[in-house]
């Protein structure tokens, strides 16, 4: 009876067990945001508008940038916004401007789930901003305008492959960012 025990006892213990195999879910890092303090741009640049006081504004360094041409760095989150600004010389320069913006928003199309357009306007300044939902490079576009002699384009851009699930948080944290400088932005 005891050597039939010793046999059985094993074998039900190892055959009563059943693996059930749950993966676990993604994790990942919490981030804390600062609470939002804002200054002013400096006056040399052809424009100004409030920014957020752990961005840093520095000089586009591309060698085929042009003049007024910068980054507003957030090295925290390893994350630009480039401005590009051009000065609206002719109808048709503004024309190429707006297409130009068109263009670049769209062309993450081929890896965006959704682009979505809100329209921005604060009396004699306009513009758009694009939200590019997906794992493209760009998730935020926009640009502003007073349509006679100031255009500014912006694209939020990091440094780092695109993930959408991971960035979400700094993403919605830098698009407040995007429109506060919107709202607050004043051509000189």
């Amino acid at each position: 009876m005891r050597r039939l025990l010793t046999l059985l006892l094993p074998v039900l213990l190892f055959g009563a067990c059943e693996e059930s195999y749950t993966p676990k879910p993604y994790g990942y890092f919490r981030i804390d945001f600062p609470a939002k303090e804002w200054a002013s741009t400096p006056d040399t640049l052809p424009y100004r508008f409030q920014m957020a006081r752990e961005a840093v504004l520095e000089a586009d360094p591309a060698p085929d940038a042009e003049y007024a041409w910068t980054n507003l760095r957030y090295p925290r989150y390893n994350a630009k916004i480039h401005l590009s600004y051009k000065p609206v010389l002719t109808d048709t320069s503004l024309a190429n401007y707006l297409n130009d913006c068109h263009h670049l928003a769209y062309t993450h199309t081929i890896k965006a789930e959704s682009i979505n357009e809100r329209d921005f306007h604060r009396k004699n300044i306009f513009g758009i901003i694009y939200f590019i939902e997906g794992n493209t490079a760009s998730s935020t576009q926009f640009f502003v305008t007073d349509s006679t002699r100031h255009f500014l384009r912006g694209a939020l851009y990091f440094n780092q492959h695109p993930d959408k699930d991971s960035l979400a948080p700094v993403i919605d944290h830098l698009r407040h960012d995007i429109i506060r400088l919107m709202e607050t932005l004043r051509f000189q």
